[in-house]
């Protein structure tokens, strides 16, 4: 990983070997990272304890961490699916509707590759795991966009966008 001013790059292998090259411009976050970086060792989340130990952070701490401050059972590839599925309703919506069964298919296959482009993942991992089947099963039937469209907010959005509330909304409704 480099970091240049405010900018973080992180080039890595993923699954597959597939290789990742995402960039991030976030000032406290590269300032953090920094700090991270000048710790001695390989890992990049890393921390020094009271006692002045090197402490790693793995996956499983983020998770353990992630259902101790929200009380629920949620985990990181939760939030990879949150975003999966607010890409493809997003892509979805900028694709616009259709009467036609066949365009339709044709439609949520180009939404997945948008959405398997920026999770860097293929088009099946994405369908199966990373977007909410609610999404494509209601622009299917032709009632996404009417959908999305009905309501003023949902219950508790405070801080989600108006993507983010459409979403809600349309969870609720399939409840």
């Amino acid at each position: 990983m480099e970091v240049s001013g405010s900018t973080l790059r992180f080039q890595f292998r993923g699954k597959s070997g597939k290789s990742h090259d995402v960039a991030l411009s976030d000032r406290r976050l590269a300032r953090i990272v920094q700090r991270c970086q000048a710790l001695p060792g390989e890992d990049l989340f890393q921390y020094v304890d009271d006692e002045g130990n090197r402490q790693t952070i793995g996956s499983g701490d983020v998770n353990d961490y992630l259902r101790q401050a929200s009380g629920q059972d949620f985990t990181a590839k939760d939030f990879r699916t949150w975003a999966g599925t607010i890409l493809a309703l997003a892509a979805l919506r900028e694709l616009g509707p259709t009467e036609d069964e066949r365009e339709a298919k044709t439609i949520v296959l180009k939404a997945i590759d948008r959405v398997a482009e920026q999770l860097n993942n293929t088009r099946a991992v994405c369908r199966k795991y990373y977007v909410h089947p609610a999404v494509f099963e209601t622009y299917a039937a032709g009632s996404l966009l009417e959908s999305l469209a009905n309501g003023n907010g949902a219950g508790g959005s405070k801080g989600l966008s108006e993507e983010e509330q459409a979403l809600v909304r349309l969870l609720v409704k399939k409840g």
